[in-house]
């Protein structure tokens, strides 16, 4: 027995996307071209309507200034004369009528000559004043627009003259539907045209954005769009295109908080330059040639930068992905200052078991005395700068990376010591890992000034000769009584590079490579910024330089710290 299939009714495609804009197009044309008829008629008839007031307003103006107006005026039949001439100006400058009166309203001319005498049928009033004026009245002839102007004799001495007549001129209602209807027939014809044409450039541009779309309707594009977008917002790296002019035609999340503009998605259609990154990061994401894992410092992360030009016979773009660096720039830092630290331990190690050689030989040459003196100098010593740490600085952070500053600097030949004045408890409202960042790099580069090899006389701010100082590093670390975090690192190197100024904080610059190289007081600084606070670097008299950070600590917390 056979056993019928089930029938299921066929789900037709859906029309095409190019289909739908096509109809939809069709549609749109046909409306914009009957709207602007529509616009067009009305703009036409009060074009129309303007134009008839401006000729009737030329028209009396001219009749009144003419000399031959006012003669004929003045003579004993001022109709003989005016009627002709009237009738005359009416048919050249295409108006209904020319009205010329005495200034009670008398007619002397009128296109029906049997009007003559009579009365003008509108207003005086105005002209009577001196004023031209325009209306739309129905007179003899039917509604017009009209304009009346006085005529005035010769003046003299630059006076005007008395009112002796007025004119009047004027357009009837019919004659401008006339002219208007005339110009819709064109607008209706030329409407036609652009509406054949319109429904060929829309079936010409549908039929290439068919072959563009490969013939997927609304619905499949706007999934693909979303595959699209979830993909681009998923990957954690910044992604950045720019077009051939240096806009940025697409961005996405990660991109946006590497480069600190996590905000309103505003970022599409600005050029690079307008975003107001750094100079050199700017050049970088401009840059013709492609870049491959430059460093960077955004406003508040290091960033490694790689760009690839988008090349198809002319610019076009470029492709640009940004890492993001910062925590592994931090942990680098970190691991260098364990590594010191490990390696200032080994080294104390072995000190400490030669001094302890030294202490044993003593004893067993029987000066127990002078075993005891070395042994307690050696502790004192080491002990001096623990104790004086410890005591004044409450911040575990802080007081470690001294101690462990103090152990590496010591190996090198330096002395770290700790000014007088220094003493915190703890600093809230900032992380101990920026801490760090700012005093470990300003110490470093302290004990590179102070251990670099010497070079004889250095010249002074000024231009004169200083002997270079002892291998000393100074650090201060205290809260003011205004809140502020200040940390002072004072060497006696050479001092700064004469003409530096604030290229030591800019990304590369280093005393020993020029461009290269150099990143941590670029670090500093960033890190600085990031809190609010500034950093500012100056000569010392006589030998060295300082550098010395500000840091505004939160007001609730920088209150407690001064009451302590």
């Amino acid at each position: 027995m056979r056993v019928p299939r089930p029938r299921f009714p066929l789900r037709s495609r859906p029309r095409s996307l190019a289909g739908q804009l096509f109809a939809m197009q069709v549609v749109l044309v046909a409306v914009v071209v009957a709207g602007c008829a529509v616009f067009a008629y009305v703009s036409g008839k009060s074009q129309a309507r303007e134009a008839a007031t401006h000729r009737a307003r030329a028209t009396t103006q001219a009749v009144a200034d003419s000399p031959s107006v006012r003669a004929a005026i003045g003579s004993a039949d001022p109709s003989a004369r005016l009627q002709p001439y009237a009738e005359r100006v009416r048919r050249d400058t295409g108006v209904s009528f020319v009205t010329i009166m005495d200034p009670h309203g008398k007619r002397w001319t009128h296109p029906d000559p049997d009007r003559i005498g009579e009365q003008f049928v509108g207003h005086i009033g105005p002209a009577l004043r001196g004023h031209t004026f325009d209306e739309t009245y129905t007179g003899t002839l039917g509604p017009s627009v009209r304009v009346v102007t006085p005529v005035r004799e010769a003046g003299h001495g630059g006076r005007e003259g008395r009112i002796i007549g007025l004119v009047s001129a004027g357009i009837t209602i019919d004659t401008i539907s006339r002219q208007v209807g005339e110009q819709l027939t064109a607008v209706l014809a030329v409407a036609g045209g652009a509406l054949a044409l319109g429904a060929v450039g829309t079936y010409l541009t549908n039929a290439r954005l068919r072959r563009h779309t490969h013939g997927m309707n609304a619905v499949e594009l706007s999934r693909l769009h979303d595959y699209h977008q979830a993909t681009l917002h998923a990957v954690r790296e910044g992604l950045l295109l720019l077009d051939g002019e240096g806009r940025v035609a697409l961005v996405n999340d990660g991109a946006r908080l590497l480069l600190g503009r996590d905000g309103p998605r505003d970022l599409v259609g600005r050029n690079v330059a307008d975003l107001g990154l750094p100079a050199e990061l700017t050049e970088a994401l401009l840059a013709g040639e492609p870049r491959r894992d430059e460093v960077h410092l955004t406003g508040e992360r290091v960033v490694v930068v790689n760009t690839a030009p988008v090349d198809g016979g002319e610019r076009r773009g470029t492709v640009v992905t940004l890492r993001d660096h910062t925590e592994l720039r931090a942990l680098a830092g970190e691991l260098d200052s364990v590594r010191g630290f490990a390696e200032a331990l080994r080294s104390q190690a072995h000190e400490a078991a030669n001094r302890l050689h030294t202490v044993v030989s003593l004893i067993e040459l029987g000066r127990v005395a002078e075993a005891v003196r070395f042994a307690t100098e050696e502790l004192e010593l080491a002990q001096a700068l623990t104790d004086r740490v410890v005591s004044a600085v409450r911040e575990p952070v802080l007081a470690a990376l001294l101690l462990g500053k103090a152990a590496q600097a010591k190996e090198r030949g330096v002395e770290l010591t700790l000014a007088p004045d220094s003493g915190v408890e703890d600093v809230p409202g900032i992380p101990g890992r920026d801490l760090v960042t700012v005093l470990g790099n300003l110490i470093d580069n302290a004990v590179e000034a102070v251990t670099a090899p010497p070079a004889g006389r250095v010249p002074g701010p000024a231009g004169e000769e200083r002997a270079p100082a002892g291998p000393r590093v100074t650090v201060t670390v205290r809260c003011d009584r205004s809140g502020v975090l200040l940390l002072r690192v004072a060497d006696t190197g050479p001092g700064l590079p004469p003409g530096a100024g604030d290229r030591l904080f800019e990304r590369n610059w280093s005393t020993k490579t020029g461009r290269g190289g150099g990143i941590g007081l670029a670090l500093v600084r960033q890190t600085a910024h990031r809190h609010g606070g500034e950093v500012q670097a100056r000569d010392l008299p006589g030998a060295g330089a300082e550098f010395e950070v500000r840091l505004p600590l939160p007001r609730e917390a920088g209150a407690q710290e001064v009451l302590r």
